[in-house]
């Protein structure tokens, strides 16, 4: 059965880069029958990437719970009666000590995630820009997470040595309202812009599992592809349901949507690295390798994501040599020129 999309060639990256997909696009790649589709953004994931490499990223929260935003799946909201406890923000030498064991375990990109709304200028703040420039002296890459920012917030982390950005939509436009009421889709998207205006790389991508439909799934994904240029990383998580929120009682996905979405990642956004991110602890080896195959080149590698459970570096040492992978050489980019105004 051939694709019968209006995105371009069935293999390969003939066109240049797209920021003008429609839903009927990505609907119409996302429901190509498996084995087409997953032959397809193998053949885009070949164009583009080292084919046989997977980034190793790790993720430490600096600082936990206590989030007055009501994201209905987060467990470290405040609106939430979680187990999570809110804790006072980790102090500098303590997160250094963490990136240098996770640069030993072969990690070439640390995230530091704090449970805040937005940015605040101070000392909080000031402690984040040492932390940064710490990881950075390591020889890691940087990466944050810390809510929403502004244009200046972003320059001063820029100025630090920041890498990238992880500020995740989450949904579709649509259904965002469903899960977040304390926040607007339009704010995500102007934090987005202040990072990308600061010349700091753009992670972001969102969750699937949290009761959305085919269509609001493939809405995120023309949301992110929109982007110009398209966000450097795109990480896919599966919902992972926590007691206490609103999203605890979830049906868990099948992993075969997760490879889906993952392989219309790959399609839509050729040179992003698309990241295969929370819920791997209910993910077989078998379905794990699947997604890697079918585009996926970088994971968050520890036993922790900020809150929430993640394989072992044992588990996943062992999922990269069975998948015949070498992790990424250690190499900090430049951070990404300013867009134009």
């Amino acid at each position: 059965m051939a694709d019968h999309g209006t995105d371009g060639p069935t293999h390969g990256t003939d066109g240049p880069t797209r920021h003008d997909w429609a839903l009927g696009d990505a609907r119409a790649i996302h429901d190509t029958p498996l084995f087409a589709l997953i032959d397809r953004a193998r053949a885009v994931h070949a164009d583009h990437h080292p084919k046989n490499e997977v980034q190793l990223c790790t993720l430490l929260s600096v600082k936990t719970g206590g989030c007055p935003e009501d994201c209905a799946y987060c467990p470290q909201s405040a609106h939430h009666d979680t187990a999570v406890e809110g804790e006072k923000m980790l102090d500098v030498d303590a997160v250094l000590a963490a990136a240098r064991r996770a640069k030993d375990a072969g990690s070439t990109r640390f995230c530091m995630g704090a449970a805040w709304r937005q940015v605040k200028d101070g000392p909080a703040f000031d402690n984040v820009l040492h932390m940064v420039r710490g990881v950075k002296e390591l020889g890691l890459e940087a990466c944050v997470t810390l809510g929403m920012l502004n244009d200046d917030q972003a320059r001063r982390l820029h100025e630090a040595g920041l890498d990238a950005y992880n500020h995740n939509v989450d949904t579709s436009r649509d259904y965002y309202k469903s899960i977040i009421s304390t926040r607007t889709f339009d704010e995500r998207l102007s934090t987005l812009r202040s990072v990308r205006k600061a010349g700091i790389t753009v992670c972001s991508g969102g969750i699937i599992g949290m009761g959305e439909t085919i269509d609001d799934r493939c809405m995120m994904l023309v949301e992110l592809a929109g982007l110009d240029p398209h966000p450097e990383s795109v990480p896919i998580n599966a919902l992972v349901r926590v007691e206490g929120t609103p999203l605890e009682a979830m049906p868990p996905i099948d992993p075969l949507e997760l490879v889906r979405m993952i392989a219309t990642a790959r399609i839509m956004m050729p040179k992003s690295k698309v990241r295969l991110s929370a819920g791997r602890t209910e993910l077989s080896r078998e379905a794990q390798l699947l997604c890697l195959f079918a585009g996926a080149n970088s994971i968050f590698y520890g036993d922790r994501l900020l809150t929430t459970p993640n394989p072992g570096p044992n588990a996943d040492e062992e999922l990269i040599q069975a998948a015949g992978l070498e992790p990424q050489a250690p190499a900090v980019p430049a951070a990404a020129e300013p867009a134009a105004e």
